[in-house]
């Protein structure tokens, strides 16, 4: 490492290997040689004079590639494809004189593009299977435990630590559901020329348009595509990279919404993120345990928002059929985004598979609130009994004033349904009072929608991916 040059992050503290290797250069250059090769192989298969000993050079020198000869050509001559099909040529000097025949430079740039960002859309799927996964051990485990719900992150009904985690899941499974629709429609550049029009390989196969279209789906079929664009103009069009992007946007905004709900929960000890053993949470203050983890969530993930809209702006600015004000762009839109949605998941898969719940305190957050909104039975009940529905309401009402005020204002505890055990007009029992209050009157379906949502539309997903699943991430930092 040189310590004396800016080193992006996303490469030295979060991103994997395996995603880094993507858009690296031996992967890029290395897919650049295998479209030369894909080329030259199917132009002779369709009859142009090229010969199988020079289609066997070029693959004998696909990963070995020299990179010095190629840096050093594009000095001189400004142009990195045109650098990198001299240096191949050094390396391959039977096969020289057609490497690259009829192609133009978005033949191996494009087409390196789309092949790099179907690779990384399968291994963000892979990665947001296993926080799925994660995150429908812990909605089974705790499908029954009652928690707050909150709205306005004020007390409201009640629901369980495990619906809420069904809440998590549902949106992860809508960038799923997003991701495999973008996945399975995308589609190869393919072979279209200069400005996409076909112009020189018409003139390769003297006319003959049937064997131009043969080619463009053989080099398509070579590079494990099934399909490629219909139409282009020098460039596939740029309003794929948006869409891509938006599939990596939609994955942030789940990420952070749940990053934001475990901070809320860690600050009021219910829920937290795991804590190593020689974790430090603060430099000053050493008793804390800030939510170190799922803020680095939420600060890539707002990253990644924000970076959608380079695609958006370049595909929306385009001029006919290309300007080249796309590349430099791309460069750092494109890798960054998937880096960091990458360096997202990994956090999100280690958060999820050690999530610590602190169940009594979650119990007592219930029992200071729960008086509250029993008060509605309470009432009901008592009415049924032959009590005054207007009467006991405003006795509610000033109970409860008194009871918030005596723990608001004296941080003594609520004592709101000792005031309704002790009038008479309630005509209720202290043990029917007692029922009502039972935690299971308040939780709703919540367990059964647990169980239902798990077995209905996560489980069958799992199950089918289970080659999937058990992925080990190691966290940098």
């Amino acid at each position: 490492m040189n310590r004396k040059e800016y080193q992006n992050p996303l490469i030295s503290r979060y991103a994997s290997k395996e995603m880094s290797f993507i858009f690296s250069e031996d992967y890029k250059f290395s897919t650049w040689r295998k479209l030369w090769v894909a080329l030259a192989e199917s132009e002779m298969e369709l009859g142009l004079d090229i010969t199988k000993e020079q289609v066997e050079e070029l693959k004998e020198h696909i990963y070995d590639i020299n990179y010095e000869d190629a840096e050093k050509r594009e000095k001189e001559t400004r142009h990195d494809v045109m650098s990198h099909i001299y240096a191949y040529g050094l390396q391959c000097p039977k096969a020289k004189p057609i490497i690259h025949l009829g192609a133009t430079s978005a033949y191996v740039g494009d087409n390196t593009d789309i092949i790099q960002m179907s690779a990384s859309l399968k291994l963000i799927r892979i990665k947001l299977l296993n926080v799925i996964r994660n995150l429908a051990i812990f909605a089974e485990k705790y499908k029954q435990m009652p928690t707050l719900g909150f709205t306005h992150f004020q007390p409201a009904q009640l629901t369980t630590v495990g619906k809420r985690s069904c809440l998590w899941i549902l949106d992860f499974l809508m960038d799923l559901e997003e991701l495999d629709f973008e996945l399975g429609r995308l589609r190869l550049r393919g072979v279209k020329g200069t400005t996409g029009t076909q112009a020189s390989f018409m003139s390769l196969f003297n006319g003959d348009n049937e064997k131009v279209k043969e080619l463009d789906a053989r080099v398509t079929k070579k590079m494990g595509f099934e399909r490629s664009f219909p139409v282009t103009g020098q460039t596939y069009s740029r309003k794929l990279d948006s869409m891509i992007l938006n599939v990596l946007t939609q994955i942030a905004e789940s990420a952070h919404k749940f990053s934001n709900d475990i901070r809320l929960l860690q600050s009021l000890k219910e829920v937290e993120e795991p804590f190593e053993k020689n974790q430090i949470g603060s430099s000053a203050m050493a008793y804390k345990r800030n939510p170190m983890r799922c803020e680095r969530i939420a600060a890539l993930s707002r990253f990644v928002i924000a970076n959608s809209i380079n695609p958006a702006i370049t595909a929306a600015s385009q001029w006919f059929e290309r300007t080249l004000d796309d590349s430099a762009n791309k460069r750092l839109a494109i890798p960054h985004g998937f880096l960091a949605v990458d360096s997202i998941l990994n956090i999100l898969i280690n958060v999820t598979d050690g999530l610590v719940v602190n169940e009594m305190m979650i119990k007592r957050h219930i029992d200071e609130e729960l008086p509250f909104m029993a008060t509605e039975n309470i009432l009901m009940e008592a009415v049924k009994a032959g009590g005054d529905r207007q009467e006991l309401h405003e006795k509610i009402r000033q109970f409860s004033i008194e009871a918030g005020r005596r723990v608001k204002e004296q941080g003594l505890e609520n004592n709101l349904i000792n005031l309704i055990e002790g009038d008479s007009s309630f005509k209720l029992g202290k043990n029917r009072i007692q029922e009502l209050l039972s935690i299971e009157n308040f939780i709703g379906r919540s367990q059964e929608q647990v169980v239902e949502f798990l077995s209905e539309h996560v489980y069958p997903l799992l199950n089918k991916n289970n080659e999937d699943l058990d992925i080990i991430v190691d966290l940098k930092v």
